[in-house]
C-alpha cells in the first residue's frame, strides 16, 4: 500500500483544513466521456390508463418533437469528467441530475439510453463497468448494530480478495477510516431510530467508505451533502476531492453547494429539464452569466444565483430555459476553439492497460488481490461460500446486538403455547377429547406459520443494501440466500423446542418421548416452510403493511383448505388443487397421526359414541338397552367397556391416511426450501436496480 499514491488528509483542528500528501508519481489517466445522451419515459396517467406499465424509449435529442405521453429527461447531455477533479451534476428538483448519474453508472438498461458513454475512448458497460466502479445512494444504507469500523472491515471482505491477508485488509480499513475523518468514531455503532450511533455526516462518509474499500476507478454519488449541515457538507466534499486526487474518476450530484464546496469542485455540468444550460469550471459561471446578460453580483454565491436564474426561467414559461440552453451551446464553441490548444493529449493507455496499471500501483480494483498488473477484473473478488460465512458473520453480528427482537419471538410462542396448554389441559380419550385435540393441532400449526409472519419486515429493510452491494458484485445473489436462510435457521429451533415443551406433557398427548420428538420436529418444519413462505412474499411485495396484509389472507386461506374445517374427501373437486398446495395441510396431518397411529389407543367405549347424538342426552339405562339393540344387530356382545372407536378410526373419519406422518414432515420441509428457491429466483430476475 505504500506506492498506492493515496493522498492522506487530517481533518484534524476546528477549522478542517486539509493537509495533502501530494503522490510521487502522477495517477494514471482517466477521461470518463459521454456525448449526446437521450432518455425519455412514458408520463404517468390518471385513471385506470395510469395503472398500466410504463416503458422508457431512447429517441435522440435530434428529434424535436416526443408523442404528448411521452418525457424526456436528459436531451443531448455530453461532457467529460477526469481524475483528479470533482465532477458536479446541478440542477433544481427534476432537472435530470441523478437521470444523468444513473446513466453514467450503467443503472439505466442499454436499449433505452441514446447517446454513448467511454472511458478512455472505449465502451463502458456490463461487467467491466460494475467491477471498476462504485455508486453511493442518497440514502444512507447501513446495518444499525455494526461500529464504524465492522461496516467497513466487511466491506472489505465482501470487495477486497481472499489472497489479500486479514491484516492488509484491517490496515486498508485503518487508512481508509483516517482518510474519511472517522478515527474518533470508529469503534462507534452506526445506529438507528431506536439506538444512539454517529452523526449524520459520520453516517454519510461510512457510506462512501463502504463503496470506495476497494479503491475504484469511478465513483458516482447521487447527492452526497443532502440533508447535512455545511461543515459536515465541506467534510464529506473534501473527502471526495481527496478520492479524486487519488486517481478516482467522481461524479456527484449536489443541489446547493456552498461557496467553499463551490471552490473544490473541479467542473460543473448545469442542467434544466434534461438540456446542458452550463458546462464548465465554478470559475467560468460569472463571465458566463455576464455575457449571457445576467451578471452575478460579487457578494453572491455563484452556484445559488445560477439555479435561481434557471428557476426563473423555467417558471416564466413551459421551455423557458431553452435560450439560456443555446446561448450554451455557443458558449461552448467559443470556449473549445480557447482551449483545445492548452488540452492534455489523450492517454496513450488503452483501457486494460490503464486498469493494469492502476492495480500494478496498488489500487485496489475489487478482486485484483495483489500488487502485480493485471489484464483482466474477476467477477467477484472471493468464491461462494467465502462470500456465504462473511454474510453469515455481519448478519449474525448485527441480530445478537438486538436480543430484545428474538426475545419478543419467544415470548410471543411461549405466550401462545401457555394459552394453548391451559386451554386444552390433560385431554381425556373420549369423542370430546378427540375434537379438542383436533382444535389444539389445527391452531398450533397454524400458529406456526403466522408467528414467522415477523420476517417479512427484514428482507424489505436490507432490499436497499442488498441492491447496492448486488451492483456492483460484493457478493452473488445465491450467497445473500444461502446466508439467510443459515442465519434464520438456529432461532426457529429454540421456538419449536420451547413450544413443543410448553404443550405436548401439558395438553397430554400420547407416545413419550419419541412422539415428542416428532411433535418438536414437525414443529420446525413448519416454522422452516413459514419462515421462507415469509422471506419470498417479502422480496415480492414492496411494502411491509402490505406485505403483513397478504400474508394473514394466504394463511387464511391455507387453514381452510387444511382439512380441519372440511375433510379432504368433502372438499370440491374444482378446490382439491388447494387442499395440496396448504402449507398447514401436512403439518396437521402429521401431528394427527403421530397422535392417533396407535390402533390399540381408544377413544371410545360402549355409550360413549352417543355423546354429541339426541341419544346422548337420554338417561343411562335407556342408552344401554341401545347399545345392546345395536350389538343384537351386528352379531356382537357390547358393553359399556367395549371400544368403538379407536385411533385408526379417527384417522380414517378425518381423511388423513393418504400420506404418512414422515412423509408429512418432508413434504413441510421441503416447502421450506423451495420457497427459498423461489426468493432467488425472484432476486435474480426482479433486482436489476436499473431504470428500464
Amino acid at each position: 500500500m505504500s506506492n498506492s499514491g493515496h493522498i492522506v488528509v487530517d481533518f484534524g483542528g476546528a477549522d478542517h483544513e486539509d493537509r495533502e500528501l501530494l503522490p510521487a508519481t502522477p495517477p494514471v489517466p482517466y477521461l470518463l466521456s459521454f456525448t449526446d445522451l437521450s432518455y425519455s419515459v412514458r408520463k404517468r396517467q390518471d385513471g385506470l390508463r395510469g395503472c398500466l406499465p410504463s416503458r422508457a424509449s431512447n429517441r435522440l435529442a435530434s428529434t424535436d418533437t416526443l408523442p404528448a405521453n411521452m418525457k424526456r429527461l436528459l436531451d443531448g447531455v455530453s461532457g467529460e469528467a477526469r481524475e483528479g477533479e470533482l465532477f458536479a451534476v446541478m440542477g433544481a428538483s427534476g432537472s435530470g441530475k441523478s437521470t444523468l448519474v444513473d446513466a453514467l453508472a450503467g443503472r439505466v438498461a442499454r436499449g433505452s439510453l441514446g447517446g454513448a458513454v467511454t472511458l478512455n475512448g472505449e465502451p463502458l458497460h456490463g461487467r467491466r463497468l460494475r467491477a471498476i466502479s462504485a455508486y453511493v445512494m442518497q440514502d444512507d444504507l447501513l446495518y444499525p448494530m455494526l461500529t464504524v469500523r465492522e461496516t467497513l472491515l466487511f466491506a472489505a471482505e465482501f470487495r477486497l480478495s481472499r489472497a489479500l491477508s486479514p491484516a492488509t485488509k484491517r490496515e486498508r480499513v485503518d487508512r481508509l477510516i483516517h482518510q474519511l475523518g472517522l478515527t474518533n468514531a470508529a469503534d462507534t455503532v452506526i445506529g438507528d431510530e431506536g439506538h444512539r450511533g454517529v452523526s449524520g455526516g459520520e453516517r454519510r462518509r461510512v457510506s462512501i467508505g463502504t463503496d470506495i474499500i476497494h479503491d475504484p476507478i469511478l465513483l458516482f454519488l447521487d447527492e452526497p451533502t443532502s440533508g447535512l449541515d455545511s461543515a459536515s457538507a465541506f467534510m464529506v466534499v473534501q473527502v471526495l476531492r481527496t478520492i479524486a486526487r487519488s486517481g478516482s474518476v467522481v461524479v456527484m450530484t449536489i443541489h446547493q453547494p456552498s461557496s467553499r464546496i463551490l471552490g473544490i469542485l473541479g467542473r460543473l455540468l448545469l442542467l434544466s429539464r434534461g438540456r446542458t444550460v452550463y458546462a464548465g469550471t465554478p470559475a467560468g459561471l460569472k463571465p458566463f452569466f455576464s455575457e449571457y446578460g445576467t451578471p452575478i453580483p460579487d457578494n453572491e454565491n455563484p452556484a445559488e444565483f445560477a439555479l435561481d436564474t434557471i428557476r426563473e426561467l423555467e417558471g416564466s414559461k413551459p421551455d423557458g430555459s431553452k435560450p439560456l440552453a443555446v446561448f450554451n451551446a455557443g458558449w461552448q464553441a467559443t470556449q473549445k476553439l480557447v482551449t483545445d490548444g492548452n488540452k492534455p493529449p489523450p492517454s496513450p493507455l488503452t483501457l486494460e492497460m490503464a486498469i493494469a496499471e492502476s492495480v500494478s500501483r496498488g489500487k485496489l480494483v475489487a478482486g485484483s488481490g495483489t500488487g502485480t498488473a493485471a489484464t483482466s477484473v474477476p467477477t467477484y473478488a472471493n468464491p461462494l461460500m467465502v462470500e456465504v460465512c462473511v454474510l453469515i458473520k455481519r448478519a449474525f453480528t448485527n441480530t445478537r446486538r438486538m436480543p430484545e427482537l428474538f426475545g419478543l419471538r419467544l415470548g410471543t410462542i411461549m405466550v401462545t403455547g401457555v394459552i394453548l396448554a391451559t386451554i386444552f389441559l390433560r385431554l381425556d380419550d373420549t369423542p370430546k377429547g378427540v375434537q379438542e385435540r383436533l382444535g389444539f393441532f389445527a391452531m398450533g400449526m397454524s400458529t406456526m406459520f403466522y408467528v414467522c409472519a415477523d420476517a417479512l419486515p427484514v428482507f424489505v429493510q436490507e432490499r436497499h443494501i442488498y441492491l447496492r452491494e448486488t451492483a456492483h458484485n460484493a457478493y452473488r445473489r445465491i450467497s445473500y440466500v444461502l446466508a439467510n436462510a443459515v442465519v434464520s435457521f438456529p432461532p426457529l429451533v429454540i421456538l419449536s423446542l420451547a413450544f413443543a415443551a410448553t404443550t405436548f406433557f401439558a395438553v397430554g398427548l400420547s407416545g413419550g418421548a419419541s412422539s415428542f420428538l416428532f411433535f418438536s420436529l414437525i414443529i420446525l418444519a413448519s416454522l422452516w416452510a413459514g419462515s421462507g413462505f415469509v422471506t419470498f412474499l417479502s422480496a415480492v411485495v414492496p411494502h411491509v403493511m402490505l406485505g403483513y396484509t397478504v400474508v394473514v389472507a394466504i394463511l387464511a386461506y391455507f387453514l381452510l383448505f387444511s382439512g380441519f374445517f372440511i375433510n379432504r374427501d368433502r372438499i370440491p373437486d374444482y378446490w382439491i388443487w388447494f387442499h395440496y398446495m396448504s402449507l398447514v395441510k401436512y403439518p396437521y396431518q402429521a401431528v394427527l397421526q403421530n397422535e392417533f397411529s396407535d390402533a390399540s389407543r381408544c377413544f371410545a367405549r360402549g355409550v360413549e359414541m352417543f355423546d354429541g347424538t339426541p341419544v346422548g342426552g337420554m338417561p343411562e339405562a335407556i342408552k344401554m338397552k341401545v347399545l345392546k339393540a345395536i350389538g343384537d344387530t351386528l352379531g356382537a356382545n357390547m358393553t359399556a367397556t367395549t371400544c368403538v372407536v379407536t385411533g385408526a378410526d379417527v384417522l380414517k373419519q378425518q381423511a388423513v391416511t393418504d400420506l404418512g406422518k414422515w412423509m408429512c414432515l418432508l413434504v413441510t420441509a421441503g416447502f421450506g426450501f423451495f420457497f427459498r428457491a423461489l426468493f432467488y429466483v425472484v432476486l435474480l430476475v426482479g433486482s436489476k436496480n436499473k431504470r428500464k
